[in-house]
């Protein structure tokens, strides 16, 4: 074979490769329009006026852009028999969430340090119950974990909360 059949030969695989790829791109993009668009759907539709959720296209932009509802729901949006909005539901999920994410990040590194550059006796046991754990269905530690919650004191609590989530 000379080195033009060889070279043509290689822009042909190089041509095809690159057709793939933008094949590839082209069904990825539409399989992430396809995913997003009941968020497109739910924005879009929390910005119009109720007249215009009534009267409109599902998926169609609002004529005017209203901010009625995100308000009402913060302050004024009732759960239950209480009308005070999502605000304090908010404020205690980050509460919850911003302590328990560093303190699961702090022990998951450390664990992770120790399990994979320290070389003791058991190490392969530790490790292989640890992988264990991680298939052991979360109802099956739901009452002993409400009991222990109840035991300690901190059960109906945000620091109870936390625990749970870190554990």
């Amino acid at each position: 074979m000379t080195d033009i059949s060889m070279t043509s030969a290689q822009s042909q695989s190089q041509t095809g490769k690159i057709v793939l790829r933008w094949l590839l791109y082209i069904a990825l993009g539409l399989f992430a329009l396809f995913y997003l668009m009941p968020l497109f759907v739910m924005i879009t539709t929390s910005l119009k006026s109720l007249d215009e959720i009534r009267t409109g296209d599902l998926i169609a932009l609002p004529r005017d852009v209203t901010f009625d509802a995100w308000r009402t729901a913060w302050s004024g949006a009732c759960t239950g028999i209480q009308c005070e909005g999502v605000r304090p539901y908010f404020w205690n999920s980050i509460l919850i969430a911003i302590p328990a994410v560093a303190i699961s990040t702090l022990l998951g590194a450390m664990n992770g340090y120790v399990v994979a550059q320290w070389r003791f006796r058991g190490a392969n046991i530790i490790f292989s119950l640890m992988l264990f754990g991680c298939f052991i269905p979360f109802q099956v530690v739901l009452l002993p974990m409400a009991r222990t919650l109840g035991i300690m004191g901190i059960a109906g609590t945000i620091p109870g909360l936390i625990f749970v989530h870190v554990i």
